[in-house]
């Protein structure tokens, strides 16, 4: 892990993806070190595109920033694990939807709480202020998207 004193030499784009990096491995460790079922980032990540959605395996490969063998992958893994359901697509022989499981929601929404846990002890060591300012800034339109 990355100290304070090496943050500060970096530029605002790699000190972004290094707390990302370390806030993502945080959550992790908290689900993984309190449960049965090991579920990795990429994971969560694909979680988290098809929570409260049923989405393509295309959809899913165009919105993440994951290669489509590691997608399938992932796809495969949390399948096994009981954590989504795959299905065909009406009309498609290729293609597949997936969907969480109740286990698969149910474990998303306690990773939930295990953000908002993170979540309060950044509100303690730099001020709600500052993380909703955070907020603010990181959700508005920074106009670089179609650039």
């Amino acid at each position: 892990m990355i100290s304070n004193n090496e943050l500060q030499d970096l530029d605002l784009f790699d000190v972004l993806s290094e707390r990302h990096g370390i806030v993502r491995t945080h959550i992790e460790k908290m689900w993984n070190d309190t449960h049965d079922i090991h579920i990795s980032s990429s994971e969560w990540y694909i979680m988290a595109k098809i929570y409260k959605h049923k989405r393509n395996i295309a959809y899913i490969t165009q919105h993440v920033t994951i290669s489509r063998q590691a997608v399938h992958k992932f796809v495969k893994q949390l399948n096994q694990k009981g954590l989504i359901d795959i299905q065909d697509v009406d009309g498609n022989k290729k293609e597949k939807s997936i969907q969480l499981t109740a286990l698969g929601e149910s474990c998303f929404l306690e990773s939930k709480q295990h953000k908002k846990i993170i979540e309060e002890q950044l509100n303690t060591a730099i001020g709600k202020e500052n993380v909703d300012k955070l907020r603010d800034i990181l959700k508005m339109d920074w106009d670089i998207e179609n650039s």
